[in-house]
């Protein structure tokens, strides 16, 4: 039902609710907490570290008046505990200013302590009086507008009144398993008594929606085939002449994958296959033999990749490895002249390979004879525009790679029966990345070595961490970029992040290889796919507000020349958790064991996130679920089709939900 059905909720509401993409009473359940406040656990100021979520009851002294910084709106607000002054800040929250006034309050944020000056970044707070004394655990929502945490509260108790929860699962599986009734649990997660109440409701949550997904994606895969329709002349003999253009041999496991390829291309049905690979596995040089394949057969082919950065060095690549043959370049930051021009000579057959980003998927973009597209970081694009891609050649085969391992545990459940192929091994030229664990009495020791090795002609990263708001976070790596400059006067640096235009960017990362920068200091940006043979050190702040995985992708950023390479990873909080999460990094460089212990520390919906799995499991990417919930729900969907349980009931809610899957052919 609408939220202005509701009880308490009109019209001004509803636009408040709206803009966090609630609009109904379903959505509204459904908008889990981030979070939850323990009113036991509140903290002295004195006692928080740099990095730490802390909970602060405290005075409110002041509201200084909004302040502009380029784009950003900056509130900031003087706070006292006691003796003890801090402070608090909002970016790009300009409402905030209204909301306080001075009296006493609890603050809820992310500590940032530089220079013995305390802050608590974009921090949610409750306005503590007579009539609010919160109690137990509470739940704290992701808000972007000018919604209050009471209102939001207010409005779920509300909703859950009046909404129905109808379950997916048979009724009859429900028995069998003693499943937890669903209603139940949406009350538990929005209003738990205890933290054990909380973890069982939401592993309920998670149950049926990966009960739903999981359905979707068997009811779309299906046992279904594609025929052949391209032929290709391509011989071994040709396809091992063209590998000798590497400046390497082939691993045993790049070998094997282009094999696989081979066969795919010249047996009966489409292609349609994953190649996964760690970082520094070469699935580039796998890519392009296999765009060999088409090319020397007398066809089109096509390399997708998701940044404008990855596209000019593929695009150099392919110069480089396909002298022979024509190759073009497709952007946004192309021109109008250029974009039609090269258009026209795609549509005629002028063009063998066609090297962009997303503008390649446009309406107006049409090949000749393609017949073979690579998708690379598969992850960073949605699944149907990997179809889209596809369909601009009659019977195109595909090839999607990703350097993020997927977690064989995972893999086999939504991946069972794609054509998967793992590069496991790396080129034996590559090195291993000395990785050490940097504590904060150090961090000095190790600005002075990094200034040295640039001294003898290195180059390094400074990787600062993702935080909510995308305005934050730019405020955050800005504020890094100016220390370091301060600290470090004879080193060059350069900034990068994701607010910045695409042009912007190629043209820092094109400087920082050419070496005209001796340092970049940047967000996650640079997680993927950047090649600077002459970058040894990488040092990635707040370390342990990441997962392995993505902590692994930063690393391999480095290590890609012949020189020894170093990671630091710097802590803000050295709890005992996050030092076993980094350990484990030290102990290692398989990337696909780090996958697994990385679903097995941080459990499959932080793991997944919206990152991995785009708009699958969004809705409940804030719960907190061990990896157990995935095979009961794949268990569960096996028996229910098996015996064709509520079938119909199954394929109308799967399909509903996950229409996009409609699109995809998996097999």
């Amino acid at each position: 039902m609408k939220l202005t059905e509701v009880r308490g909720i009109g019209e001004k509401r509803a636009k408040d609710f709206k803009k966090i993409g609630v609009t109904t009473t379903e959505e509204l359940v459904r908008y889990f907490p981030r979070t939850y406040l323990d009113m036991t656990n509140r903290v002295s100021v004195r006692e928080v570290l740099h990095g730490d979520m802390a909970l602060i009851a405290c005075t409110l002294v002041y509201v200084e008046p909004v302040r502009s910084k380029g784009r950003l709106k900056i509130v900031r607000a003087l706070l006292e505990q006691g003796n003890d002054n801090f402070t608090a800040v909002w970016f790009n929250m300009p409402y905030v200013a209204q909301k306080l006034k001075p009296g006493e309050y609890l603050f809820y944020g992310r500590v940032q302590d530089y220079y013995d000056r305390i802050s608590l970044m974009n921090p949610t707070f409750e306005r503590l009086d007579a009539n609010n004394r919160l109690k137990g655990l509470v739940p704290v929502y992701p808000l972007k507008s000018g919604l209050a945490q009471w209102v939001v509260r207010d409005g779920v108790r509300r909703a859950l009144e009046a909404e129905q929860f109808p379950s997916v699962i048979p009724e009859e599986l429900i028995r069998k398993y003693r499943l937890a009734p669903l209603p139940d649990a949406f009350r538990a997660i929005h209003a738990p008594n205890t933290v054990s109440e909380m973890h069982r409701a939401a592993e309920r949550v998670a149950l049926e929606e990966y009960f739903t997904l999981i359905s979707a994606f068997k009811l779309i895969k299906g046992d279904k085939g594609e025929a052949r329709l391209l032929r290709y002349s391509v011989t071994e003999r040709e396809v091992a002449n063209f590998e000798k253009r590497f400046p390497f041999s082939f691993t045993p496991g790049q070998q094997g994958a282009v094999r696989a390829i081979y066969d795919d291309l010249t047996g009966p049905a489409r292609m349609n296959r994953l190649l996964q690979g760690d970082v520094g596995s070469g699935k580039t040089a796998v890519a392009l033999t296999g765009i060999f394949m088409a090319v020397r057969s007398g066809y089109q082919a096509v390399y997708l990749s998701p940044t404008e950065v990855l596209a000019a060095q593929n695009y150099a690549l392919l110069q480089t490895y396909f002298p022979d043959y024509r190759v073009g370049y497709l952007a946004g930051a192309s021109t109008a002249k250029e974009k039609r021009e090269l258009k026209s000579a795609l549509e005629a057959g002028e063009i063998d390979i066609l090297c962009g980003t997303h503008a390649v998927l446009q309406g107006d973009v049409h090949f000749a004879r393609l017949s073979f597209c690579v998708c690379d970081e598969q992850h960073r694009f949605g699944v149907a525009q990997r179809n889209t891609l596809s369909e601009k050649g009659e019977g195109a085969d595909v090839l999607v790679m990703s350097a993020t391992p997927i977690p064989r545990t995972l893999s086999l459940i939504f991946y069972g029966d794609l054509d998967v192929t793992t590069i496991p091994d790396k080129p034996k030229e590559r090195q291993a990345v000395s990785t050490s664990v940097i504590p904060a009495r150090k961090y000095a020791d190790m600005l002075g070595w990094i200034r040295g090795e640039v001294k003898r002609g290195k180059q390094a990263y400074f990787v600062c961490p993702k935080i909510e708001d995308d305005e934050g976070e730019v405020a955050s790596v800005t504020e890094l970029y100016e220390k370091l400059r301060a600290a470090l006067p004879d080193v060059r640096f350069a900034l990068l992040h994701g607010r910045m235009k695409e042009t912007e960017k190629a043209d820092t990362m094109s400087a920082f290889k050419r070496h005209e920068y001796d340092a970049l200091v940047s967000t996650t940006v640079i997680e993927v796919g950047v090649d600077v043979p002459n970058a040894t050190i990488m040092a990635i702040y707040n370390a342990e507000r990441f997962g392995l995985s993505q902590l692994h992708q930063l690393r391999g950023r480095v290590g890609r020349g012949n020189e020894k390479s170093y990671c630091f990873l710097l802590v803000g909080s050295e709890s005992e958790t996050a030092l076993e999460r980094l350990a484990v990094l030290k102990s290692t460089t398989d990337g696909f064991k780090l996958a697994e212990k990385d679903l097995e520390l941080r459990g499959s919906g932080d793991f997944l996130g919206t990152r991995q799995s785009g708009k699958f499991l969004s809705e409940i990417k804030n719960l907190s679920y061990g990896t157990e919930v995935i095979f009961t729900a794949k268990k569960l969907v096996d028996e229910a089709f098996e015996r064709r349980l509520n079938y119909a009931a199954i394929r109308t809610a799967a399909l509903k939900k996950y229409e996009s899957l409609k699109d995809v052919v998996l097999n």
